[in-house]
């Protein structure tokens, strides 16, 4: 298998459809906005979660076989203060949020809440329930969203260097007692995945998400 090739051909998609999305969003890079109007914030994290999926699955193919020196902590010269937090730019996740299985919710399923008028007393003209000037009806917080784009913009120009990322990231939880999980790939479908893919990404996804799992077997065996 042509991995180099592989990487190549999906990147180069990868970066149309993130651009794609900046485009959508009426952005560009290093530019956020604080609220968006649902029905976009919706269509963006439609390409975005998907676009995140097929990155992550390109970073484990270009680790595959890689072998990274473990960095060696640092001691801090005397005397030296840290002003600055560092880079203000979200990091990519290297792995993929795991599904929840929360069963609490449903220990007493015979009793049900009825809400009444007298459980909200006077909400339309009680003040603290009025909604903010800034946070007009029908908009969605979108700084998260711009965070996220931009940590995938910036890492599918650096894609040589997230796959050394992922291996450290590997080698740590491997050393760890009782780690939840230690591939960065869920079991089962992609996040962002479809049943019936319709939009490029979608098939984007699928092809990366089959040769990530194949590199993740080689690197097993």
């Amino acid at each position: 298998m042509d991995w180099d090739k592989a990487i190549k051909i999906n990147r180069k998609a990868l970066t149309r459809i993130v651009a794609g999305i900046f485009a959508l969003l009426g952005l560009v890079r290093g530019q956020t906005v604080e609220r968006l109007p649902h029905a976009l914030y919706v269509a963006a994290t439609r390409l975005l979660r998907p676009a995140e999926s097929a990155l992550r699955r390109l970073i484990v193919i270009a680790a595959h076989g890689l072998v990274v020196k473990p960095s060696s902590p640092r001691s801090m010269p005397r005397g030296l203060v840290i002003v600055g937090g560092g880079s203000k730019r979200t990091a990519f996740q290297l792995f993929d949020t795991r599904k929840r299985f929360d069963f609490e919710k449903f220990e007493n399923p015979l009793f049900v809440t009825v809400k009444t008028y007298s459980s909200f007393p006077n909400p339309l003209f009680n003040p603290r329930f009025q909604r903010r000037p800034e946070e007009p009806e029908g908009s969605m917080k979108a700084a998260h969203l711009c965070r996220r784009l931009a940590a995938v913009a910036h890492a599918l120009e650096t894609i040589p260097r997230q796959a050394q990322r992922l291996v450290r990231w590997k080698a740590k939880r491997e050393k760890m007692q009782n780690p939840k999980f230690t591939s960065p790939l869920r079991p089962g479908p992609p996040p962002g995945h479809s049943a019936k893919p319709k939009a490029e990404i979608d098939h984007i996804l699928k092809e990366c998400h089959a040769l990530a799992w194949d590199a993740l077997r080689q690197d097993s065996s």
